[in-house]
């Protein structure tokens, strides 16, 4: 009887460990930081969006100013700099 709550012990650990993992990346891709383009800082683009360093950001927040808030994702495409694997990996993170 303890040979068989041992082999029973030992597997749900096993498995509890083989879990845990999966269990914590599901938590963080619920927790992605979203920023609003059309009112975040330079700094802010700069600190929460990949690839988008502070230069990027302030040519950003000139397009906005220029040309009003953004109206789609797609018109970061106009921004020199930013080319379609740079807004494919932040499209998740920005809001309009």
């Amino acid at each position: 009887m303890k040979t068989i709550r041992a082999y029973c012990t030992a597997i749900f650990a096993a498995l509890y460990l083989l879990c845990a993992p999966a269990a914590t990346l599901a938590a963080d891709e619920h927790d992605v930081v979203s920023v609003n383009i059309n009112t975040a800082t330079a700094e802010e683009l700069a600190e929460k969006l990949d690839g988008i360093g502070q230069s990027k950001a302030e040519l950003i927040i000139q397009f906005r100013d220029q040309h009003g808030p953004f109206t789609s994702l797609e018109q970061l495409l106009e921004i020199k700099g930013i080319g379609q694997a740079t807004l494919d990996k932040n499209r998740d993170k920005i809001r309009l």
